[in-house]
């Protein structure tokens, strides 16, 4: 029987084809941007007619409430991929605060407003999968001019792993993938020339497998998914 997932984030890399990979496995997929023409171009790609696409921005409360009244005409939700995120690259002696506000606002308090306003219809039983990073995973190999984005995606960890523990009461499970090096646009961005070993239809073949499954195995959790770092 198909489930309901949504997923943050989709216009591009992963989130795109991850969409895609649920798709075309019989899920109904919302699918969330801020761009609405790509989630068009999302939308057409999708030959299944399984995608749902609904512009908005993470860091707008209408745009919460738009997302949240089109999860609610599905009843309930089976997962929620929170995936959106920004990137900075900068000294950290010359990265302003405001750049720290701004990507605590989108890669963190994103999740949690979404995730807030979506509790009520995350069914028992569903799969709450947050997107972290290895900038982000305690002890892994880190890259200066990453100091605002690698403290969001810590904090997207720590959150992750607290949310484990308050929603077990209500059976969701909720985990963190610290994603390495995958071919996207940002990583493009990050580390130009670099040529990643994971493509973005891979690891959304990953994902797609993890939050339909994952959290038979794991529940509060933190996993990095990595095979090699840029050098």
């Amino acid at each position: 029987m198909g489930k309901t997932i949504l997923i943050t984030g989709a216009s591009r890399g992963i989130g795109y084809e991850t969409s895609l990979k649920l798709a075309s496995l019989g899920h109904t997929v919302i699918a969330t941007a801020r761009s609405e023409e790509k989630l068009k171009k999302l939308a057409h790609e999708d030959k299944s007619k399984n995608i749902i696409p609904v512009a908005g921005d993470l860091t707008v409360e209408d745009d919460i409430q738009k997302i949240t009244e089109v999860a609610s005409e599905n009843n309930s939700l089976d997962g929620l991929i929170n995936n959106a995120g920004a990137f900075h690259r900068e000294a950290f002696s010359e990265t302003d605060l405001s750049v720290f506000r701004k990507l605590m606002d989108v890669n963190v308090f994103g999740i949690v407003r979404l995730t807030q306003a979506l509790q009520p219809l995350l069914k028992k039983g569903s799969h709450v999968v947050n997107i972290s990073s290895m900038s982000g995973f305690q002890g892994s190999l880190k890259f200066g001019g990453f100091s605002a984005y690698a403290a969001a995606k810590a904090a997207v960890v720590g959150l992750s792993e607290v949310l484990g523990a308050e929603f077990a009461n209500d059976g969701i499970a909720v985990n963190c993938l610290c994603i390495g090096a995958v071919q996207t646009e940002m990583l493009a961005e990050a580390f130009p020339g670099f040529e990643a070993p994971v493509s973005p239809a891979q690891m959304g073949d990953y994902l797609s497998n993890f939050v339909l499954t994952g959290h038979q195995f794991y529940n509060g959790k933190v996993l990095p998914v990595a095979l090699n770092d840029p050098s």
